[in-house]
């Protein structure tokens, strides 16, 4: 069930050396299609199976590696449950943290957004409040409220539905729906 994941933690070197962050938390997010409010983090570099081995020798030696060096918290993705049709309002979701002032944003039904969080170390607060027939976790149409570590890319929100979404069957259509999702998380600035 993946509405009680709560932590993904993605590990190899296609995750770690992804050029930004919001890449790899993108690959993480269409190869699982989290539902809920999921946190995500990549292991830094590659280091999990060797502190596993660790941990049979030393726990807590290999949990404060872990948690201190290995793992990048990239923030999170909360991904609405429903049956979805494309511009349908979804979910408001709102963000607010220490030094950042609070941010609101309502996502349509095939959309993607992304809402900044503080960085790691600090906390956010998550409200969202579904549409009807959408749920977070809770049931459908139940407001969440969370708190969260910040991290290095964000809230992704994503509204394209699961169990797997659909790609438009043109091309032409598809390459547009994927630009347009890559655009809203600032995957790939022009000129980076």
């Amino acid at each position: 069930d993946l509405l009680e994941v709560g932590l993904l933690i993605g590990s190899g070197g296609v995750l770690s050396h992804a050029p930004r962050r919001v890449q790899a938390a993108l690959m993480m997010v269409d190869a699982f299609l989290p539902e809920g409010l999921t946190l995500l983090a990549v292991d830094s570099i590659f280091m999990a199976p060797q502190l596993g081995v660790l941990a049979t020798v030393h726990e807590e030696a290999a949990a404060q590696v872990f948690d201190r060096d290995c793992l990048v918290r990239l923030g999170a993705v909360l991904a609405p449950v429903g049956a979805c049709r494309a511009g349908q309002p979804c979910v408001t979701v709102e963000v607010s943290g220490p030094d950042m002032a609070a941010v609101t944003r309502t996502v349509a039904c095939g959309d993607m957004a992304l809402l900044p969080l503080p960085p790691p170390g600090a906390n956010a607060r998550v409200s969202a409040v579904p549409e009807r027939g959408f749920d977070l976790g809770l049931g459908r149409g139940r407001p969440l409220s969370a708190v969260i570590p910040g991290g290095h890319t964000g809230l992704i929100v994503d509204a394209r539905g699961r169990r797997p979404f659909v790609l438009p069957a043109d091309p032409a259509q598809r390459m547009e729906r994927l630009r347009a999702w890559h655009t809203a998380l600032s995957a790939y600035p022009r000129g980076a």
